[in-house]
Protein backbone atom coordinates (compact mmCIF):
# COMPACT_ATOMS: atom_id res chain seq x y z
CA UNK A 1 0.00 0.00 0.00
CA UNK A 2 0.91 3.75 -0.65
CA UNK A 3 -0.37 5.73 2.50
CA UNK A 4 0.02 9.17 3.18
CA UNK A 5 -1.21 12.68 4.57
CA UNK A 6 -3.15 15.54 3.06
CA UNK A 7 -4.54 18.63 3.67
CA UNK A 8 -3.14 21.81 5.39
CA UNK A 9 0.08 21.88 8.21
CA UNK A 10 -0.82 20.47 11.57
CA UNK A 11 -4.54 19.51 10.04
CA UNK A 12 -3.69 16.72 7.69
CA UNK A 13 -5.98 13.60 7.51
CA UNK A 14 -4.78 9.75 7.02
CA UNK A 15 -5.30 8.41 3.13
CA UNK A 16 -4.54 5.67 0.78
CA UNK A 17 -3.06 6.06 -3.04
CA UNK A 18 -5.13 3.84 -4.91
CA UNK A 19 -4.16 2.18 -8.11
CA UNK A 20 -5.39 4.91 -9.89
CA UNK A 21 -3.64 7.47 -8.40
CA UNK A 22 -6.69 8.99 -6.47
CA UNK A 23 -6.25 9.65 -3.16
CA UNK A 24 -8.95 7.70 -0.60
CA UNK A 25 -9.71 9.10 2.64
CA UNK A 26 -9.04 6.92 5.40
CA UNK A 27 -10.08 9.14 8.58
CA UNK A 28 -13.06 7.37 9.26
CA UNK A 29 -10.85 3.89 9.58
CA UNK A 30 -8.16 5.63 11.63
CA UNK A 31 -7.17 9.34 13.18
CA UNK A 32 -4.27 9.54 11.47
CA UNK A 33 -1.31 7.46 10.23
CA UNK A 34 0.61 7.48 13.57
CA UNK A 35 1.71 5.42 16.38
CA UNK A 36 -0.14 2.10 16.76
CA UNK A 37 -1.70 2.85 13.37
CA UNK A 38 1.74 1.71 11.70
CA UNK A 39 1.09 -1.94 13.73
CA UNK A 40 0.95 -5.00 11.84
CA UNK A 41 -2.53 -5.31 12.61
CA UNK A 42 -3.95 -1.99 11.59
CA UNK A 43 -2.05 -2.39 8.56
CA UNK A 44 -3.58 -5.60 7.34
CA UNK A 45 -7.24 -4.24 8.36
CA UNK A 46 -6.13 -1.30 5.51
CA UNK A 47 -5.13 -3.41 3.04
CA UNK A 48 -8.28 -5.49 3.40
CA UNK A 49 -10.31 -2.55 2.18
CA UNK A 50 -11.86 -2.18 -1.18
CA UNK A 51 -10.05 1.61 -2.07
CA UNK A 52 -13.16 2.16 -4.23
CA UNK A 53 -15.03 2.07 -0.80
CA UNK A 54 -13.22 4.79 0.48
CA UNK A 55 -13.98 8.52 -0.01
CA UNK A 56 -12.62 10.13 -2.99
CA UNK A 57 -10.56 13.00 -2.19
CA UNK A 58 -11.13 15.63 -4.61
CA UNK A 59 -8.55 18.49 -6.25
CA UNK A 60 -5.04 18.44 -5.23
CA UNK A 61 -4.73 18.72 -1.44
CA UNK A 62 -1.19 19.62 -0.13
CA UNK A 63 0.52 16.25 0.76
CA UNK A 64 2.06 15.90 4.31
CA UNK A 65 4.65 14.15 5.69
CA UNK A 66 3.51 10.62 5.33
CA UNK A 67 4.05 9.75 8.90
CA UNK A 68 2.37 11.74 11.94
CA UNK A 69 3.46 12.19 15.76
CA UNK A 70 6.65 11.11 14.93
CA UNK A 71 8.56 10.25 18.32
CA UNK A 72 12.30 10.27 17.23
CA UNK A 73 14.33 11.32 13.94
CA UNK A 74 17.28 8.99 13.69
CA UNK A 75 19.91 9.61 11.28
CA UNK A 76 23.25 7.56 9.66
CA UNK A 77 26.02 9.46 8.65
CA UNK A 78 28.51 8.10 5.95
CA UNK A 79 26.66 5.10 5.59
CA UNK A 80 27.74 5.46 1.42
CA UNK A 81 31.59 4.94 1.20
CA UNK A 82 31.89 7.44 -1.71
CA UNK A 83 30.12 9.60 -0.19
CA UNK A 84 32.51 9.33 2.90
CA UNK A 85 35.06 9.59 0.86
CA UNK A 86 34.19 13.02 -1.44
CA UNK A 87 33.26 14.41 2.35
CA UNK A 88 36.98 13.85 3.26
CA UNK A 89 36.01 11.38 6.00
CA UNK A 90 36.97 7.85 6.80
CA UNK A 91 34.25 4.61 6.84
CA UNK A 92 33.29 4.08 10.14
CA UNK A 93 32.99 0.77 11.83
CA UNK A 94 30.07 1.16 13.06
CA UNK A 95 27.17 3.28 12.36
CA UNK A 96 27.42 7.20 12.74
CA UNK A 97 24.55 7.93 14.85
CA UNK A 98 22.97 11.41 15.25
CA UNK A 99 19.16 12.89 15.79
CA UNK A 100 17.13 15.40 13.68
CA UNK A 101 14.77 17.54 15.60
CA UNK A 102 11.45 16.77 14.86
CA UNK A 103 10.25 20.17 14.24
CA UNK A 104 12.28 20.13 10.66
CA UNK A 105 9.59 17.69 9.25
CA UNK A 106 7.57 19.00 6.67
CA UNK A 107 5.99 17.91 3.70
CA UNK A 108 7.45 16.51 0.40
CA UNK A 109 6.47 19.21 -1.76
CA UNK A 110 6.64 21.98 0.83
CA UNK A 111 8.93 25.31 0.24
CA UNK A 112 12.46 24.70 2.24
CA UNK A 113 13.94 28.00 4.22
CA UNK A 114 17.23 28.60 4.27
CA UNK A 115 17.75 29.25 8.14
CA UNK A 116 19.22 32.85 8.83
CA UNK A 117 23.12 33.05 8.71
CA UNK A 118 23.29 30.30 6.29
CA UNK A 119 26.37 30.32 3.85
CA UNK A 120 26.14 26.15 3.23
CA UNK A 121 22.75 24.75 2.93
CA UNK A 122 22.85 21.68 0.91
CA UNK A 123 20.89 18.38 -0.01
CA UNK A 124 20.83 14.90 0.57
CA UNK A 125 18.62 12.14 -0.51
CA UNK A 126 17.99 9.09 2.05
CA UNK A 127 16.12 5.92 2.05
CA UNK A 128 13.76 6.80 4.98
CA UNK A 129 12.38 3.62 7.13
CA UNK A 130 9.62 4.11 9.53
CA UNK A 131 9.14 1.66 12.16
CA UNK A 132 5.78 0.29 13.08
CA UNK A 133 6.71 -2.40 16.17
CA UNK A 134 8.77 -1.66 19.36
CA UNK A 135 12.13 -2.75 19.00
CA UNK A 136 14.89 -3.38 21.83
CA UNK A 137 17.80 -5.33 21.74
CA UNK A 138 16.70 -6.82 18.44
CA UNK A 139 19.29 -9.09 15.81
CA UNK A 140 19.91 -8.26 12.30
CA UNK A 141 17.56 -11.19 11.17
CA UNK A 142 14.84 -9.83 12.77
CA UNK A 143 14.81 -6.75 12.40
CA UNK A 144 12.69 -6.20 8.77
CA UNK A 145 9.50 -7.11 10.90
CA UNK A 146 9.69 -4.14 12.73
CA UNK A 147 9.41 -2.24 9.73
CA UNK A 148 5.95 -0.47 8.89
CA UNK A 149 6.97 0.93 5.53
CA UNK A 150 9.68 3.05 3.61
CA UNK A 151 10.07 6.29 1.95
CA UNK A 152 12.07 9.53 0.88
CA UNK A 153 13.77 11.69 3.29
CA UNK A 154 15.64 14.70 2.54
CA UNK A 155 18.16 14.91 4.98
CA UNK A 156 18.54 18.80 4.23
CA UNK A 157 21.60 20.11 5.88
CA UNK A 158 23.44 23.60 7.01
CA UNK A 159 27.37 22.50 6.53
CA UNK A 160 28.48 25.38 8.40
CA UNK A 161 26.51 24.84 11.54
CA UNK A 162 27.14 21.09 11.43
CA UNK A 163 31.44 21.30 10.94
CA UNK A 164 32.23 24.80 12.53
CA UNK A 165 29.81 25.94 15.05
CA UNK A 166 31.40 23.73 18.01
CA UNK A 167 28.75 20.59 18.38
CA UNK A 168 27.16 17.15 17.39
CA UNK A 169 25.89 17.47 13.68
CA UNK A 170 22.30 18.04 15.28
CA UNK A 171 22.97 21.63 14.87
CA UNK A 172 23.36 21.79 11.21
CA UNK A 173 20.56 19.09 10.91
CA UNK A 174 17.47 20.34 12.41
CA UNK A 175 16.06 23.78 10.86
CA UNK A 176 12.81 24.45 10.19
CA UNK A 177 11.56 22.58 6.80
CA UNK A 178 14.62 20.44 6.93
CA UNK A 179 13.55 16.65 7.00
CA UNK A 180 11.01 16.62 4.12
CA UNK A 181 9.03 13.35 4.42
CA UNK A 182 7.19 11.56 1.54
CA UNK A 183 5.38 11.76 -0.27
CA UNK A 184 4.23 8.01 0.62
CA UNK A 185 4.81 5.56 3.34
CA UNK A 186 5.40 2.13 0.96
CA UNK A 187 4.61 -0.64 3.22
CA UNK A 188 7.20 -3.27 3.39
CA UNK A 189 5.55 -5.99 1.36
CA UNK A 190 5.62 -3.76 -1.83
CA UNK A 191 8.95 -3.16 -0.99
CA UNK A 192 10.82 -7.02 -1.18
CA UNK A 193 14.59 -5.95 -1.10
CA UNK A 194 15.48 -2.50 0.47
CA UNK A 195 18.90 -3.01 -0.74
CA UNK A 196 18.44 -2.67 -4.15
CA UNK A 197 16.03 0.79 -4.89
CA UNK A 198 17.52 3.76 -7.07
CA UNK A 199 17.81 7.23 -5.85
CA UNK A 200 18.60 10.50 -7.37
CA UNK A 201 18.39 14.32 -6.99
CA UNK A 202 18.59 17.03 -9.27
CA UNK A 203 19.00 20.60 -8.39
CA UNK A 204 17.13 22.96 -11.31
CA UNK A 205 17.35 20.49 -13.98
CA UNK A 206 20.71 19.07 -12.82
CA UNK A 207 21.40 15.74 -11.36
CA UNK A 208 23.88 15.37 -8.75
CA UNK A 209 23.12 12.49 -6.67
CA UNK A 210 22.26 9.04 -8.55
CA UNK A 211 23.02 5.98 -6.74
CA UNK A 212 21.43 3.22 -4.91
CA UNK A 213 20.85 1.47 -2.43
CA UNK A 214 22.76 -1.28 -2.71
CA UNK A 215 25.90 0.30 -2.07
CA UNK A 216 25.59 1.65 1.41
CA UNK A 217 27.54 0.23 4.10
CA UNK A 218 25.38 -0.55 6.34
CA UNK A 219 22.41 -2.52 5.62
CA UNK A 220 18.83 -1.53 6.67
CA UNK A 221 18.58 -4.66 8.86
CA UNK A 222 22.13 -3.72 10.54
CA UNK A 223 20.85 -0.17 11.19
CA UNK A 224 18.02 -0.92 13.07
CA UNK A 225 19.39 -3.83 15.29
CA UNK A 226 22.29 -1.47 15.97
CA UNK A 227 20.13 1.22 16.99
CA UNK A 228 17.95 -1.09 18.95
CA UNK A 229 21.04 -1.76 21.18
CA UNK A 230 21.37 2.23 22.40
CA UNK A 231 17.65 3.32 22.25
CA UNK A 232 14.16 1.60 22.00
CA UNK A 233 12.62 2.35 18.64
CA UNK A 234 8.70 2.78 18.62
CA UNK A 235 5.91 2.95 16.28
CA UNK A 236 6.39 6.38 13.88
CA UNK A 237 9.87 6.45 14.42
CA UNK A 238 11.87 7.61 11.37
CA UNK A 239 15.29 6.36 10.00
CA UNK A 240 17.14 8.40 7.97
CA UNK A 241 19.54 5.67 6.54
CA UNK A 242 22.36 7.89 4.96
CA UNK A 243 22.78 9.46 1.04
CA UNK A 244 24.80 8.66 -1.66
CA UNK A 245 27.96 10.42 -3.30
CA UNK A 246 26.50 14.04 -4.91
CA UNK A 247 26.02 16.61 -2.42
CA UNK A 248 26.96 20.28 -2.75
CA UNK A 249 29.64 19.95 -0.16
CA UNK A 250 31.20 17.42 -2.72
CA UNK A 251 31.30 19.57 -5.73
CA UNK A 252 34.38 20.82 -7.28
CA UNK A 253 33.64 24.07 -6.20
CA UNK A 254 31.60 23.43 -3.43
CA UNK A 255 27.26 24.34 -4.89
CA UNK A 256 24.91 25.05 -2.07
CA UNK A 257 20.96 26.20 -2.15
CA UNK A 258 20.31 29.88 -2.66
CA UNK A 259 16.53 31.36 -2.84
CA UNK A 260 14.58 30.67 -5.88
CA UNK A 261 16.37 26.92 -6.87
CA UNK A 262 14.23 23.92 -7.22
CA UNK A 263 15.17 20.24 -6.28
CA UNK A 264 13.37 16.88 -7.12
CA UNK A 265 14.51 13.93 -5.56
CA UNK A 266 13.00 10.51 -5.84
CA UNK A 267 13.73 6.79 -4.87
CA UNK A 268 12.10 3.68 -7.19
CA UNK A 269 9.07 2.96 -6.51
CA UNK A 270 8.46 5.09 -3.08
CA UNK A 271 7.57 8.40 -4.85
CA UNK A 272 9.08 12.05 -5.88
CA UNK A 273 9.62 15.30 -3.92
CA UNK A 274 9.95 18.86 -5.44
CA UNK A 275 10.65 21.49 -3.19
CA UNK A 276 11.34 25.19 -4.03
CA UNK A 277 14.12 26.94 -1.84
CA UNK A 278 13.57 30.25 -0.01
CA UNK A 279 15.34 32.81 2.04
CA UNK A 280 14.18 31.67 5.32
CA UNK A 281 12.84 34.71 8.20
Amino acid sequence: MKLLRYGPSGQEKPGLLDKEGNIRDLSGVIPDLAGEALGDATLERLRALEPASLPLVEGSPRIGPCVGQVGKFVCIGLNYADHAAESGMDLPEEPVIFMKATSAICGPDDAIEIPRGSVKTDWEVELGVVIGRHAKYITPDAALDHVAGYCVVNDLSERDFQLHRSGQWVKGKSADTFGPIGPWLVTRDEVPDPQDLAMYLEVNGRRYQEGSTRTMHFDVATVISHLSQFMSLHPGDVISTGTPPGVGMGQKPETYLKPGDVMELGIEGLGVQRQKVTAGA
